[in-house]
């Protein structure tokens, strides 16, 4: 249960967080952080850096924003851990180097599964 609460958070998509960000600090982010890779700690480190001519919809947004992104990552990375001793139970005939088709399976909603995985696989937005 320790494993679910670090990860558990309402997560936001990464669409409405990316569409959050772009509609809040457009220009922003073209005048101040132009060429700044749209990786969610380089752009928290440029906006902060800069917070101080940034307009006032864009400061109070783009700490959401890239903390939601930020979440929805770690939710992705925890699905794994949390879900493997479903995918050993119920996804045995997938390979297990094979994320892709465990996660498949996953989704496919065996009956029996943990809660946590469940969670976990909500969270990551898979569902």
């Amino acid at each position: 249960m320790a494993a679910w609460s670090s990860a558990s958070a309402e997560t936001m998509k990464f669409e409405d967080a990316a569409a959050m960000l772009g509609a809040s600090c457009a220009k922003d982010i073209g005048d101040n952080c132009r060429g700044v890779n749209l990786d969610a700690g380089r752009m928290k480190d440029c906006l902060s850096r800069n917070q101080d001519v940034l307009s006032p919809k864009c400061k109070t947004d783009y700490g959401v924003a890239i903390d939601a992104i930020a979440k929805r990552v770690a939710a992705r990375q925890a699905v794994s851990k949390l879900c493997q001793r479903d995918a050993t139970k119920y996804c045995g005939s997938a390979p297990k180097d094979d994320r892709g088709q465990v996660l498949a399976c996953l989704l496919a909603g065996p009956r029996g599964m943990t809660l946590n995985c469940t969670k976990a696989l909500g969270e990551a937005g898979y569902r």
